[in-house]
């Protein structure tokens, strides 16, 4: 049987919220313009395989601004997370399998039964 790890609730809500600004950063990404400063676009077919971009407007200072403020929460509630007080508790041999429960948490579903 797997191990049940008790996982604080402060812990439990940063990687709730981790996950969901890699959400938004992620979809704010594939939203904007492929280059952040104006470019040309361009087409190139001499190489093993075809590489073109459009012409790109860049990204405006509030797109960058957000950008930079989703990335600046990632990495705190990455360290957050990461540096937590429970990882003390946990044995070494078992920490890499509670981090990946952790991850994965929010995905597990109770099992009832009749």
């Amino acid at each position: 049987m797997a191990t049940t790890y008790e996982f604080p609730s402060d812990l439990l809500a940063g990687q709730e919220e981790l996950h969901q600004v890699r959400a938004e950063l992620s979809a704010l990404l594939k939203r904007l313009p492929w280059s952040v400063e104006p470019s040309e676009g361009f087409s190139d077919d001499t190489g093993w395989r075809r590489s073109e971009r459009p012409a790109s407007p860049g990204w405006t200072a509030g797109e960058q601004a957000e950008v930079e403020k989703l990335r600046r929460r990632e990495h705190e509630l990455a360290v957050f997370v990461s540096t937590h007080r429970f990882w003390a508790e946990v044995a070494v041999a078992d920490r890499m399998e509670a981090r990946s429960r952790l991850k994965h948490v929010h995905e597990e579903t109770p099992r009832g039964g009749a």
